[in-house]
């Protein structure tokens, strides 16, 4: 999406594939994802799981870690000439990023990605079963209705996608256990794929999220 609306060349990366075993060989991967994003520009790099890679240092901490750290922050300062190549990264741990990556300049803007509303839900559902074809969902199953069900309201995207793939499993059950004529996945087989999949943010975790998003608020307006 990203892509599309900028109209930049686009480098994904997760944060846990860049960390090796090996000394250098961690630093190393951030320079040449940099460097490929040079040679791609205007392009814009996308670091999922962040917080992998800029762990919080301490005053005389010399790891692999706090190298890693250091070598980001090179490239994100544009000591090598940044080259119109953008950075975005993302995390559901932002109190443990190191403080500097979030200096003006760098990742200074954050922000909050809350649990999908109903209309989100509704929308994810269609787009992951593209429209009710992939998997089969009957014409009986609304979307929107679904999407209003209080079990939903905590799910996240990667929770529907689940949902989605119980209630097919649900539906080959009755198929291959029942002998029972189904051909597309129905009402009654999301009813039961609910009752299976809960929330996979936990309640406390929730709530440590709501007090992240007001403290990070308050830095913005302060700023």
């Amino acid at each position: 999406a990203i892509a599309n609306e900028t109209g930049m060349n686009f480098i994904s990366v997760k944060g846990p594939e860049l960390l090796s075993m090996y000394v250098g060989e961690s630093e190393r991967a951030v320079r040449t994802v940099f460097q490929r994003a040079r040679d791609s520009s205007p392009c814009v790099i996308f670091f999922d799981e962040i917080d992998a890679l800029c762990g919080k240092r301490s005053a005389s901490e010399n790891t692999s870690g706090a190298r890693v750290v250091n070598q980001l922050l090179t490239e994100m300062d544009g000591v090598e000439g940044r080259k119109q190549v953008f950075m975005i990264g993302a995390t559901n741990r932002p109190d443990i990023l190191d403080p500097a990556i979030l200096r003006p300049g760098r990742l200074d803007k954050i922000l909050f990605v809350d649990f999908p509303n109903v209309a989100d839900r509704a929308d994810i559902l269609r787009k992951t079963t593209k429209n009710k074809e992939k998997p089969k969902i009957a014409e009986e199953v609304d979307f929107n209705e679904l999407a209003k069900k209080e079990e939903l309201g905590f799910y996240t995207g990667a929770d529907l996608v689940a949902l989605i793939h119980e209630a097919s499993i649900c539906a080959l059950k009755d198929r291959l256990f029942q002998n029972l004529s189904v051909d597309s996945i129905s009402m009654k087989h999301f009813d039961e794929a609910v009752k299976k999949i809960r929330p996979s943010v936990s309640e406390f975790d929730r709530k440590k999220y709501e007090k992240l998003k007001e403290l990070y608020l308050k830095k913005e307006l302060i700023n």
